[in-house]
């Protein structure tokens, strides 16, 4: 049965995959990200299914206005990916307070306002699925420099914890994935040189499956999502 999947930060990387193969296998996707050539190429490549581009900055309200308008002229959503991020990598001695302010804005707030804005237009037996990193998952391997962006994706896992519970009333789902490293842009200008063991179609396809049946055995529940060693 096709389904109608809302994927954020699919200009590129993992979201890029990922709404490509929800695409690929005749479900509906509504991909937003701040790229409006780069979801073009993404509608165009698409060769089954159907891709809705929607040009939109998470941080900005009129633009969450005009998600939530597209979403209501599909009659309403069986799943959100809250993939959309941001990365910076600096010393935390170094990094000005606006770098923890931006990141927050961009990782966390960004997931606020998308999701009250959508949560009347969800189903009941819908699923909610916020993608946060290694970086934030308690009791793992933490790397220098990464301070905001760690503590943003830490905020990503607790308040999907709350969610969870707050949504379970109306029948909505919602998990969230510790993604590791995957060989994305993100990564690559974070880290240059280093090579991740998964790539962007791999993470894209499991994300894209997640989505779907993820939450027949999952409510509430932070997972990893690595290869490498998450303690």
């Amino acid at each position: 049965m096709s389904k109608t999947i809302l994927v954020t930060g699919a200009s590129r990387g993992i979201g890029y995959e990922t709404a490509l193969k929800l695409a690929s296998e005749n479900h509906t996707v509504i991909a937003t990200a701040r790229s409006q050539d780069k979801l073009q190429e993404l509608s165009n490549t698409a060769e089954n299914g159907k891709i809705i581009p929607v040009t939109a900055d998470l941080t900005k309200p009129e633009d969450i206005t005009k998600i939530a308008a597209a979403v209501e002229s599909t009659k309403g959503l069986d799943g959100l990916i809250n993939n959309a991020g941001a990365v910076h990598r600096q010393a935390f001695m170094d990094t000005d307070i606006e770098v923890f302010k931006k990141l927050m804005d961009v990782n966390v707030y960004g997931i606020v306002r998308l999701t009250q804005a959508l949560k009347p237009h969800l189903r009941k037996g819908s699923h909610i699925l916020n993608i946060s990193s290694m970086s934030g998952y308690q009791g793992s391997l933490k790397f220098g420099g990464l301070s905001a962006y760690g503590a943003a994706k830490a905020a990503v896992v607790g308040l999907s914890e709350v969610l969870s519970a707050e949504f379970a009333e109306d029948n909505i789902a919602v998990n969230c994935l510790c993604i590791g490293a995957v060989q994305t842009e993100m990564l690559e200008n974070a880290f240059p040189g280093f090579e991740a063991p998964v790539s962007p179609q791999q993470m894209g396809s499991y994300i894209a499956n997640f989505i779907l049946t993820g939450h027949q055995f999952y409510n509430g529940k932070v997972l990893p999502v690595a290869l490498n060693d998450p303690s």
